[in-house]
């Protein structure tokens, strides 16, 4: 366990200068893509934009003193702008910086480098069909990836058997490409990866719980198998965290 701690300290500057080696923005090399290539002749689902939503207006301090995981879900379904919001809130695009390669999303992340990718498992959205989509984030918009057969039962087992994950009306799938974050941090991009992923699962409960929303981040899958369903190679782009969320029942 010791060993296993190693990544959430820093370093002095002796160690610093010892340990940490030149990063491949000093080298010069081309900084990676901050959104996955895709086939752009397949159809995308447009979102519903920001300047657009009718909903979330409840008071910060409220939202903040309402926030919890949540972990039983209604049959209810999310409706479209729901599922905006919600992914506005957590990768939103609100302005690229070309010439220090960076993006400027709705959370914060080390150096703008914008590690994750959001794989979305559908289950009941209203107008959208079930199964694996990906937000692109710079278009605002939804890709359907494929369909997936029994996928409450399969996203229960594949989380330890929490069954209940597999009954959210959308699960959230975060996916790290660690080079974005390497290309500049090296070693040290670990550690900041983690921190990013706080920011983002944090902004999910805020925003969850602006609309009437539960959700709760799930740390506990069957990582090659997971990485496998949502067809990643599983050592460049690999699941990071899961969470449910729908439409919460009264406590």
């Amino acid at each position: 366990m010791e060993k296993n701690r190693r990544f959430l300290r820093f370093y002095d500057k002796n160690e610093y200068e010892e340990l940490v080696p030149e990063s491949d923005e000093k080298k010069k090399r081309p900084f990676p893509l901050f959104q996955k290539a895709y086939d752009e002749k397949k159809p995308l689902i447009d979102l519903i934009p920001p300047e657009k939503f009718g909903i979330g207006k409840k008071s910060f301090l409220d939202v903040i003193n309402r926030r919890m995981s949540r972990r039983n879900y209604t049959e209810g379904s999310l409706t479209l702008e729901e599922l905006s919001f919600l992914l506005w809130c957590t990768q939103g695009v609100k302005r690229t910086f070309k010439d220090i390669a960076g993006v400027l999303r709705t959370v914060p992340s080390a150096g703008a480098k914008s590690p994750f990718e959001t794989y979305l498992i559908i289950n009941r959205v209203e107008g959208v069909e079930p199964g694996l989509y990906r937000y692109i984030s710079f278009s605002h918009k939804l890709l359907f990836v494929k369909s997936i057969e029994d996928a409450e039962r399969k996203i229960g087992e594949l989380t330890y058997d929490q069954m209940f994950v597999g009954k959210g009306a959308v699960i959230f799938c975060w996916v790290a490409i660690p080079y974005r974050t390497e290309w500049r941090y090296t070693i040290l991009a670990h550690k900041f990866i983690a921190v990013d992923l706080g920011h983002v699962s944090e902004n999910l409960y805020l925003a969850c719980e602006a609309i009437d929303l539960g959700t709760v981040a799930i740390g506990y899958y069957e990582q090659k198998k997971f990485d496998a369903l949502l067809e990643l190679d599983g050592k460049d782009e690999f699941v990071v965290l899961v969470a449910p969320v729908g439409k919460r029942t009264i406590n």
